[in-house]
């Protein structure tokens, strides 16, 4: 956190425009970043139905009178600072309404099929000739090229074919083995996170050259990438990694012991950590057993070695063992569950826990974005908007755009909803985030 004395900047962002044609998950957390840097994001929305995650609940934000509203947990979960602006971009009003948007911005998300918005005269190579400074990332599924370039990407089908479902969860040949995804949208989280680093990488290098790019973002590609040392696991030995449950291929003991009461987290990253745990623990025999001395030969021996730890570990229980390791400094946790995470001290201390305003239900929980500068930190302006909100305010700061035009920009989209017409943005998505 920044000391007293220091005299805070604007925001990293500040200043830069983004539109986010973006929904469900990959995409808004890639914006949300940004807007926490101090982005202007203008999220445009369908008429009427808006983001898809509006509608994924319960649960849903209760209002002040503890009634359901329309707003979703997963919504609200990746959309805070942001602005709603609702536009029909089927309707040539719509569409032409933000290309005059693009016109004035740095920066265009979108996570259309490949190909699918050309046909309203939004992809880059259109956008390129009105704003050459414009930085225009695509979130896809699978990249702007390839076999698979065509197919739709939800989360849980990247898990499975990057490969993370074949090294998450319990061995094959124990109870409960097989496939497992990730207890999250991993997929799209990290799709999201890359985005927001190859964006903040085009910025920086349109400073040089005064020009923008297209930013291409396979989610296979990320996911593939994000399976880092298995990769380099498979090149170097041949072998395919396989489900470990929740021991480590490379470390030991690095793994869930179950202890008197419940369960702990070893995570034993070295040799000297490795010694420390066995006299904390009362063993120092393990340490000086010529199969355990090293990182190298404990993985070897990993099948003698775990048993004997197994029946150590139950023989006290979980306060005792996180209190004796902490004391010995060697790195050990409980399992918490996401009401235990939000309770821990360390967690409150952070502040990781607060509340923005709410126009309907007063105020909404937010989670502080890991990203701490001390000079020009992130800032919290407003909740997730409620849909079409700001398309007003944002559309009457464009020339040409009086209250007039924007009100026929309104009726035109509610009238095609009026007759049934199809949505738009189309609702196949490159990515849905569907965990």
């Amino acid at each position: 956190m920044p000391n007293r004395d220091t005299v805070l900047r604007e925001p990293p962002l500040s200043g830069i425009k983004v539109l986010d044609m973006t929904r469900i998950m990959a995409g808004p957390w890639c914006t949300q970043n940004l807007a926490d840097l101090g982005a202007d994001v203008y999220k445009i929305e369908r008429p009427g139905s808006g983001d898809d995650t509006r509608g994924w609940g319960p649960p849903n934000l209760m209002d002040a009178r503890g009634e359901r509203t329309q707003e979703s947990a997963y919504y609200l979960a990746a959309n805070r600072n942001k602005k709603s602006v609702a536009l029909d971009i089927a309707t040539p009003q719509g569409a032409q309404a933000l290309r005059d948007l693009a016109l004035h911005c740095d920066v265009f998300v979108e996570n259309f099929k490949v190909g699918g918005l050309a046909r309203y005269g939004l992809d880059y190579a259109t956008l390129k000739e009105i704003n050459p400074r414009l930085i225009y990332c695509s979130i896809t599924g699978f990249g702007q090229d390839g076999p698979y370039a065509g197919k739709p990407g939800y989360d849980f089908v990247i898990q499975a074919m990057g490969g993370l479902m074949s090294i998450t969860g319990e061995r094959d040949d124990l109870p409960g083995g097989g496939p497992q995804k990730a207890g999250n949208a991993a997929s799209d989280l990290m799709a999201g996170m890359y985005a927001t680093t190859a964006i903040l990488a085009a910025l920086h290098e349109r400073a040089r050259s005064g020009q923008g790019q297209h930013i291409d973002i396979s989610m296979l590609d990320c996911q593939v990438a994000a399976l880092g040392v298995q990769n380099f696991n498979y090149f170097l030995s041949g072998e395919v990694p396989r489900r470990e449950g929740n021991a480590h291929v490379n470390l030991a003991p690095y793994q869930v012991f179950a202890v008197a009461d419940g369960f702990i987290v070893l995570g034993v990253g070295n040799d000297s950590q490795y010694r420390k745990f066995c006299h904390a623990a009362g063993r120092p025999d393990l340490a000086e057993d010529p199969r355990y001395r090293t990182n190298t030969s404990r993985v070897i021996h990993k099948p003698t070695l775990i048993p004997e730890l197994e029946r150590l570990f139950l023989t006290r229980d979980r306060d005792t063992w996180l209190r004796l390791l902490d004391e010995a400094g060697v790195p050990v946790g409980m399992i918490n569950d996401v009401a235990q995470v939000h309770a821990d001290p360390q967690v409150i201390a952070r502040g990781l826990k607060f509340s923005l305003p709410h126009p309907i239900a007063g105020s909404v929980p937010q989670v502080r974005n890991p990203m701490r500068l001390s000079g020009s930190p992130v800032t919290y302006r407003n909740a997730a908007p409620l849909l079409g909100a700001d398309t007003q305010d944002i559309l009457g700061r464009l020339p040409g755009y009086d209250s007039a035009r924007i009100a026929a920009l309104m009726a035109s989209a509610e009238a095609r909803q009026d007759r049934g017409a199809a949505p738009s943005p189309p609702s196949t998505p490159d990515e849905s985030g569907r965990t």
